[in-house]
C-alpha cells in the first residue's frame, strides 16, 4: 500500500489549471463552434463539466458534454477483471464532423486515451480529437499528448497520483502517493 506524499494541487490551484485549459481550447479552436467535450469515466466526467461551465462564463456558449466508458476499449481488459461490467456511456449528439474534446483526470501510458479515441470514433467521425487532462504524469507506452494540460508532474512508476474530485471525494486535489 503507498502512503501519502504531497498535495500537489489544492482546490485553488485545480480551479486556475481548469480555467487556463478552458482558455486554451477557446483559443487553439477560434472559439467554442464545433466543439463538444466527452468526459472519460469517471473523474473525467466532473472535470469536463467544469471546462464546460468555464466555456460558459467566458463565452456565452453551452457546449455539448458527454459521458465516455471505455471498458470494452481498452486493451488490457482481461487485467482489469474476468468479468468487467459496462457503465455509462453518453454522447447526447453527433461527433461526426465535430472537434471533440476527450477530458481525463491522468494521462500515464495513453492506453486510456487510445481506447477513448477508439470509442469514439464507433459513434462517429470527427474533424479531429483532442485531449485535456489535469495531470500528465509521464511514463507513455503509446505515441499519445495531451493537447491541454493542467500539470505535468514527472513520477516515478513507484509513485501514484490521486485526483480528488467531486462528486466522487469529498474535496478538490491532486495527492502524490508512493
Amino acid at each position: 500500500m503507498s502512503s501519502y506524499k504531497a498535495t500537489l494541487m489544492d482546490d485553488m490551484a485545480v480551479s486556475r489549471a481548469l480555467k487556463r485549459i478552458s482558455h486554451e481550447i477557446l483559443e487553439k479552436n477560434s472559439g467554442g463552434k464545433d466543439i463538444c467535450l466527452v468526459g472519460i469515466k469517471r473523474r473525467g466526467v466532473p472535470i469536463a463539466e467544469r471546462i464546460a461551465e468555464n466555456i460558459f462564463a467566458i463565452e456565452n456558449l453551452k457546449v455539448p458534454c458527454g459521458i465516455l466508458d471505455i471498458t470494452f476499449y481498452r486493451d488490457d481488459l482481461t487485467h482489469i477483471s474476468d468479468d468487467p461490467v459496462a457503465k455509462t456511456t453518453a454522447l447526447p449528439f453527433d461527433v461526426t464532423g465535430k472537434t471533440v474534446i476527450l477530458v481525463d483526470d491522468v494521462l500515464y501510458t495513453g492506453r486510456t486515451a487510445r481506447a477513448a479515441m477508439d470509442a469514439v470514433m464507433s459513434a462517429g467521425r470527427p474533424s479531429s480529437i483532442q485531449l485535456a487532462v489535469l495531470v500528465d504524469r509521464g511514463h507513455r507506452e503509446l505515441p499519445i499528448r495531451g493537447d491541454f494540460v493542467g500539470k505535468n508532474v514527472p513520477t516515478s512508476k513507484l509513485e501514484r497520483i490521486s485526483v480528488k474530485f467531486p462528486p466522487f471525494d469529498d474535496k478538490t486535489a491532486v495527492e502524490l502517493y508512493g
